[in-house]
């Protein structure tokens, strides 16, 4: 019984315009058979045949006008006074033709003018009450009773959308309850698709959140290119509606999965307003039947590392991290999903101990090393500043005089924008593990390069998990500056760039993603508050805390003395060697490593600034 109840409600939803049309028939017929009811001084007999015939004009004046003034487009649920006055127009151009016409056309017996006003006033009336009831019914039922299933709009009405409706129809979906469609196509306008209205375009959407009682937008275009979706997103961001999104209609083909299965959360990564970077398929060749050695591995990028190294099958994968818990947990997701297929080692060891690193090389001698081992907080670098060159700059040294030792073919060093004319102790040291890399491939078989990338969304102790963290606290989301912005980058990407400078380098060369136009820190957070269905400032506020320490407003990729070189990708340059004097570079690393050791810190930041000239250290002052 609840089947055949479902069914039948599912058909009058897909027949929606002719059940009411027909509703509008049988109104339309009682209205006009009222007033000759009331007819006196003659007998009902006489008026048989002209009541017949007059009968059904007025329907058909109607039913006609009706429907050229957009009468069965309208969705009566959400109807607003706007609908209401246009039926009214309707009703009084009906009226008017109907009498005009019937004046010259029923002549005999003659009947009077007023039956036909009765006929009509009581049409008039009896749609505009049936309509204006079923608007009151719908609004005390929703007000008595939420439905759980989530009133949503749906945006785009293509084949994504019309499958993704063909199968609500097969298999409703309790979660989502798809009221209506917008679609930038104006020949869609007015229309519908599977039943479902298409009310507007989508600069349209916040409008028709509020009329429809709209709580989800689900974007249902999935060759949008990254532009108008990011236009779109932003426009659906002014609502506190959840989004969704769903992904590359042609991987869903060939998983085979349902469309609705494959819904998601929009991500923050869908406003940078650029395409995702898809790099070459040779660094496969690079991995395959290779020993690999990730330092960091368990860290977030390392770890993405490891991900795909292991699609490459290489001979053997070995993750070295200093955190245990993060290396077991990598470990134990690989082995779920290679099992035996994937060989792989895991040891626990700081990069700082030379010995041990010396050891893991010479047992397992990798051909491929990608060193992403080293501190990164900036706040914290500063206050341990002698922390930071013991990890970052001497870590990367006895990595990479290991593998130079022991014969690996290549090493890839993970480096930051912040490397480039440093303000900080975190970024002057990550530029000295940058000229450790291009000093050692001066003089070696080895091929060291290194890899430079922004912000990267998602990772560990980035700006994206701290705003997550901060809203489900109910806020504040802390911002340092109003002008502050960053590159940013997903995790994925950054890991491919990897994969590819360690590839195509050829030895000294720091490799930079061209990642686009920066985003503000404070447009992030907003959207971010947004996409979680709060209003900035009003349900989360934003508090802005001052500069950390070292912290610059704007971060660069490519230092001035070092220019840019294209690739064959022509999202990847190269910023050329810098000429150093290797011999006198590594004395100066030699002391600097006694003052490191030493725990002074003063000194310490003094010898950072002699040893990289582009260092302008800015110290932190308490706000």
């Amino acid at each position: 019984m609840k089947q055949f109840s479902q069914q039948l409600r599912d058909l009058v939803r897909a027949g929606r315009k002719q059940v009411l049309i027909g509703l509008d028939i049988c109104t339309l017929l009682v209205a006009y058979l009222v007033p000759w009811v009331m007819i006196s001084g003659r007998t009902f007999q006489d008026y048989t045949s002209v009541m017949t015939a007059s009968c059904f004009f007025f329907i058909c004046c109607y039913e006609i006008v009706y429907g050229l003034m957009g009468m069965y487009d309208s969705l009566w649920r959400y109807a607003e006074i706007v609908e209401f006055f246009r039926l009214v127009c309707a009703s009084v151009v009906s009226v008017g033709v109907f009498i005009v016409v019937s004046q010259l056309i029923f002549t005999e017996p003659h009947v009077p003018v007023s039956v036909y006003l009765l006929s009509a006033l009581f049409a008039t009336s009896l749609t505009l009450y049936s309509r204006l009831t079923y608007r009151m019914y719908r609004n005390v039922k929703l007000g008595q009773k939420r439905k759980k299933a989530r009133r949503t709009l749906v945006i785009g009405a293509g084949d994504a959308a019309s499958t993704l409706l063909h199968e609500k129809l097969k298999t409703p979906n309790s979660d989502m309850n798809i009221i209506c469609c917008v679609d930038d196509d104006p020949k869609k306008v007015g229309r519908n698709i599977m039943g479902v209205a298409i009310l507007g375009t989508t600069n349209d959407i916040p409008e028709l959140v509020a009329r429809c009682e709209i709580e989800t937008i689900l974007l249902a275009i999935p060759t949008l290119d990254e532009e108008n979706k990011k236009r779109i997103l932003q426009i659906c961001s002014k609502t506190k509606c959840n989004l969704l999104i769903l992904p590359d209609i042609v991987k869903i083909i060939a998983d085979g999965e349902p469309l609705a299965s494959r819904i998601r959360d929009v991500r923050v990564e869908d406003l940078l307003g650029r395409p995702e970077i898809v790099l070459s398929d040779f660094t496969t060749d690079l991995i395959t039947d290779q020993v690999v050695m990730v330092t960091g591995g368990g860290g977030s990028i390392g770890s993405e590392l490891c991900r795909q190294i292991a699609e490459c099958g290489p001979r053997l994968l070995v993750i070295v991290d200093i955190y245990e818990n993060n290396a077991y947990a990598i470990q134990q997701e690989l082995r779920r999903r290679y099992g035996d297929r994937l060989n792989m080692e895991v040891r626990i060891s700081s990069v700082r101990d030379s010995h041990k690193v010396n050891a893991l090389f010479s047992k397992f001698r990798p051909s491929i090393v990608f060193h992403a081992a080293a501190h990164k907080h900036v706040p914290l670098m500063e206050d341990s500043p002698e922390e930071a060159v013991k990890n970052n700059v001497f870590g990367t040294y006895n990595v990479a005089c290991a593998a130079e030792k022991y014969g690996a073919k290549r090493f890839v060093l993970i480096s930051t924008d912040k490397a480039v004319n440093p303000t900080n102790v975190m970024g002057a040291t990550k530029r000295l593990c940058e000229m450790i890399v291009q000093a050692l491939a001066q003089k070696s078989s080895t091929t060291f390069v290194a890899v430079r990338f922004g912000n990267v969304l998602g990772s560990n102790g980035s700006v994206l998990p701290l705003f997550k963290e901060q809203i489900a606290a109910g806020g504040p989301l802390t911002v340092t500056h109003p002008d502050i912005v960053r590159y940013f980058m997903t995790i994925p990407e950054a890991v491919r760039l990897v994969l590819e400078a360690g590839a195509m380098g050829r030895g000294g060369e720091i490799f930079v993603l061209d990642m686009g136009k920066p985003v503000k820190i404070l447009d992030l957070a907003e959207n971010l508050i947004k996409l979680s269905g709060f209003i900035p400032y009003t349900d989360i506020d934003i508090k802005f805390t001052g500069l950390r320490p070292g912290e610059k407003l704007y971060e660069e990729l490519l230092m001035d003395e070092e220019g840019l070189q294209k690739t064959d990708n022509q999202k990847i340059f190269i910023g050329a060697p810098i000429d150093l004097n290797k011999d006198t570079f590594f004395d100066h690393l030699a002391a600097l490593k006694q003052i490191a050791y030493s725990n002074n810190s003063a000194n310490l930041v003094q010898a950072l600034i002699d040893l990289v000239p582009t260092f302008h250290h800015k110290p932190w002052q308490e706000s």
